[in-house]
């Protein structure tokens, strides 16, 4: 299978198109994690140390925090994402495409264990290999995925024109139409500005150029203006 790509129906009807990042971005980016925590760690121990055994116990406790609540707190709290995997564009997902919770985090962060052995995370890089959508042991019981991020929508650049509602209730496609003829009309000529806005005459009561501008009234209104 060449395209990797997951199409997930939501309960609202919207399919999701989840990439599952390969293991080479996984491993990228939980090397560079394991880097933080070092720095982490060691900056750390320098504190502790004046304190003798006692700064040696407080740090055997953070360590164990540290090394086994850092990827938690980063995926729970920042949308499924550590900083190294934030580097590497991808993010931690439920297998349905919901942003992973607190329970699926922790279940597949502890069975990191389990893809340490044999040696270095050598059976977890096997299984992800030969996993279709590369999961390790601790996705599979998680319930989660490793997914590219999705780029950020950019919100439309709609030419200036004065806002106005269409006075009324438009379906979803009718509304992309609108906002698809106010992105690409300043690229078209005024007489095919014109020709395409007369096709809306019924709704913007407005021929020739008021039509235009009033179609690109309209598409600001629709794209959040107000």
């Amino acid at each position: 299978m060449l395209d990797t790509r997951q199409s997930v129906a939501t309960p609202e009807g919207v399919d999701l198109a989840l990439v599952p990042a390969g293991a080479v971005a996984r491993i990228s980016a939980f090397a560079l994690d394991l880097l933080i925590r070092a720095a982490i760690l060691a900056t750390i121990a320098g504190v502790l140390g004046i304190l003798g055994a006692f700064g040696m116990g407080v740090f055997m406790l953070v360590a164990f925090l540290v090394e086994w609540f850092y990827p938690v707190l980063f995926e729970v709290l920042g949308n499924g994402a550590t900083p190294g995997k934030r580097s590497f564009g991808i993010t931690v997902v439920e297998s349905d495409g919901r942003p992973v919770g607190f329970a699926a985090s922790v279940i597949r962060n502890l069975l990191r264990t389990a893809d340490f052995l044999p040696l270095l995370f050598g059976f977890g890089i096997l299984f992800m290999l030969f996993h279709p959508r590369f999961q390790r042991l601790g996705d599979l019981a998680a319930g989660t995925l490793v997914v590219w991020a999705p780029a950020p929508l950019k919100p439309p650049t709609l030419p200036e024109a004065p806002v106005s509602g269409p006075g009324i209730k438009l379906r979803l496609n009718e509304q992309k139409a609108i906002i698809a003829f106010a992105e690409r009309s300043t690229r078209l000529s005024e007489s095919r500005q014109r020709e395409l806005a007369e096709i809306l005459e019924p709704l913007t009561h407005a021929k020739g150029k008021d039509g235009v501008t009033r179609l690109r009234g309209m598409a600001r209104w629709l794209a959040g203006e107000r």
